[in-house]
């Protein structure tokens, strides 16, 4: 069997066994989420054409090049967006093109992994998908663009985690990965993190310390702290609510045993 898992899953199932069974079990209602943009899904296009198509005969994909990618991209948006858009897309290529002298073209782009992992008997699906793919010198290194309007670096247990799933999705087509660079493409900094054996491990150790609760007892116990302020379930949960609401009916998915560990960022 196989069980549906992402890298929010596993940081849900850390801070809380409770919260995450109400979530994902349960599928109760919670904090709503946030989609794409129009102009976030333009940038994002724009950079896959500019970094994958370029002539790689030149030292370094050219300002016009991204110009001429930019407008065949962006026709759908409006005047606004456009212009909002170039401003980004220059911000990006002064810093983060301009200072590299050379440059080579990626591995890949926009490109899908999958990878299958057993543990406790259980089957997970591990896939997902990543902006840009380099491979230098020293190794593999995973680039992944960020459009809003202000980028807080994640927490040191959010990147372990999601460092640590790429880690296993890559390495069984790839080999080791080496780092994650986040690219903030408005302000053009890029906030960079290094790969470590111990993130490898300590995922795989969430991943079978999961397995073995749905086996067994599942009581997924709460875990208070200072995540309880900001969880949208705190009005059904009687550890930290002494008055807590009723927790309604829904419909649980448990009878859904197709699994797949997403690695969005």
């Amino acid at each position: 069997m196989a069980y549906r898992l992402s890298a929010t899953r596993l940081q849900t199932y850390r801070r809380c066994a409770q919260a995450y069974y109400w979530r994902y079990e349960k599928r109760l209602p919670g904090p709503a989420g946030f989609g794409g943009t129009a102009l976030g899904t333009s940038l994002h296009r724009c950079l896959a054409q500019f970094h994958g198509d370029w002539d790689a005969q030149d030292p370094q994909p050219s300002r016009d090049w991204l110009a001429q990618c930019w407008h065949a991209i962006a026709t759908d948006l409006n005047q606004e967006q456009q212009h909002e858009g170039w401003q980004i897309l220059e911000t990006y290529y002064r810093e983060q093109i301009q200072p590299q002298a050379t440059w080579q073209r990626p591995l890949a782009i926009e490109g899908r992994i999958q990878a299958t992992l057993v543990l406790e008997g259980i089957e997970f699906l591990v896939s997902g998908r990543y902006d840009r793919l380099d491979l230098r010198e020293d190794g593999l290194h995973l680039v992944d663009y960020k459009s809003a309007k202000r980028l807080e670096p994640p927490r040191p247990e959010q990147i372990d985690v999601q460092l640590g799933l790429y880690q296993l999705a890559l390495e069984q087509r790839y080999g080791q990965l080496k780092s994650l660079s986040l690219v903030h493409l408005r302000s053009g900094q890029a906030y960079r993190y290094g790969c470590t054996t111990q993130q490898r491990e300590a995922v795989l150790e969430q991943i079978a310390t999961l397995a073995q609760q749905i086996r067994s007892d599942q009581q997924w116990q709460p875990q208070v702290g200072e995540q309880c302020r900001s969880c949208g379930y705190r009005r059904y949960c009687p550890a930290v609510n002494a008055e807590a609401e009723p927790i309604p009916e829904t419909i649980t998915s448990s009878s859904d045993r197709r699994i797949q560990l997403s690695l969005a960022l």
